[in-house]
């Protein structure tokens, strides 16, 4: 029998989304919300409820914006399962949450005011049970529009907005009882050559590289608006490509990202920037910058794998019990798509997915962007 026909009992669930989402353009032209939907379980049955579908409404609306069933729900989770373990969707023990990454794409430019969110789940026993007044607001702020955080180009945009597989958005930090995601936002920007690889000439492997053979390494960066610097580091010494990395005992800005500036854009509003080459950052706390200026170099400090540039946006200048913002660029031309790891073989051709260049202004970047800044 379709789930539709059969009775649906309440779920013994909690769902709520903590963060209140704002719609932002991406450089697809489209409208996104990106936001988390934290599912608990106090089922009392025998095993685990399996969550088979999710639909999302916008305010009152009886068309779902998104519907998203059976295995695919995996592809929602930060670390996705075994498939063979998400035949018909995925399994929430008692007790234990799930967080759902959800990237919904507006059919148009109106915002929605609410989001409702359906649920349905399968008990161990086989009967459905719902969850279907969850409702989240939708945010009224309007993102920041920025300038680029460096010149030029090839850029790519690794691990970037829209992934939720990725260390960024996939990361939830847990300080002093307040969970957040600081990066949920964030953009890796490798440098590329015009041919689109990130490494100089041949390597019997990536670890065997020095800093210097990737194409990002020493570029400048800059101020993406006038600001005021509230925290500073200059003495971290640069890595080694692919060395392997210690996880740091405690997430804040000087474990984690090696050089950095953070600065005030706008109240409350905050840029970070982070693994600057060390002895390259050219502003101190309290300093006053305008948009364009030289604030350091491209480097590898810090917990970077490989030299690139850590840029995102947040609401507190700490790393830790800050959340990720959206925010928009206000020029720069989209050359197509490429992942990271197709760019690390000089002797491979990089065919990018669209191969003319798009002039975007007002957009947001997404994962896997190439561009180029003014």
């Amino acid at each position: 029998m379709p789930a539709s026909d059969e009775e649906a009992h309440q779920a013994q669930v909690e769902a709520r989304a903590p963060w209140e989402p704002n719609v932002v353009r991406g450089s697809d032209g489209r409208q996104h919300l990106a936001y988390e939907l934290h599912i608990t379980s106090f089922d009392s049955g025998d095993g685990p409820l399996t969550l088979e579908k999710v639909s999302v409404f916008a305010d009152g609306g009886s068309q779902p914006l998104l519907t998203v069933q059976g295995p695919e729900i995996n592809g929602l989770l930060a670390k996705p399962m075994d498939e063979e373990h998400v035949a018909r969707g995925i399994s929430i023990e008692s007790g234990r949450r799930t967080v759902l990454f959800l990237w919904l794409t507006l059919p148009g430019d109106a915002a929605p005011r609410t989001l409702r969110h359906q649920l349905d789940f399968r008990t161990a026993g086989g009967s459905l049970q719902r969850a279907a007044g969850i409702v989240g607001r939708v945010a009224d702020r309007t993102p920041i529009v920025l300038g680029p955080p460096l010149r030029g180009g090839l850029w790519l945009a690794a691990e970037g907005p829209g992934n939720a597989h990725s260390h960024h958005w996939g990361s939830l930090v847990a300080v002093d009882g307040m969970l957040t995601i600081p990066q949920r936002f964030a953009i890796d920007w490798f440098g590329l050559d015009e041919n689109g690889h990130s490494v100089r000439g041949r390597h019997q492997s990536l670890a065997a590289t020095t800093d210097g053979d990737w194409i990002g390494f020493d570029h400048e960066v800059l101020a993406v608006a006038d600001g005021v610097v509230r925290d500073v580091r200059n003495d971290a010494p640069d890595g080694t490509p692919l060395a392997p990395l210690s996880v740091p005992d405690d997430l804040t800005v000087r474990t984690l990202y090696g050089n950095f500036v953070v600065l005030e854009v706008s109240p409350g509003v905050f840029a970070h920037y982070a693994h600057l080459r060390k002895d390259s950052v050219t502003v101190k706390v309290g300093d006053h910058v305008r948009r364009g200026a030289v604030i350091g170099r491209l480097g590898q400090s810090g917990a970077a794998g490989a030299p690139h540039l850590h840029f995102h946006v947040s609401n507190r200048m700490t790393f830790e019990e800050s959340e990720g913002l959206p925010y928009l660029i206000d020029s720069f031309s989209l050359l197509g798509k490429s992942a990271i790891e197709q760019t690390f073989d000089p002797s491979v051709p990089v065919a990018l997915s669209a191969p003319a260049p798009a002039g975007r202004r007002g957009d947001m970047p997404v994962d896997q962007d190439v561009v180029r800044f003014p």
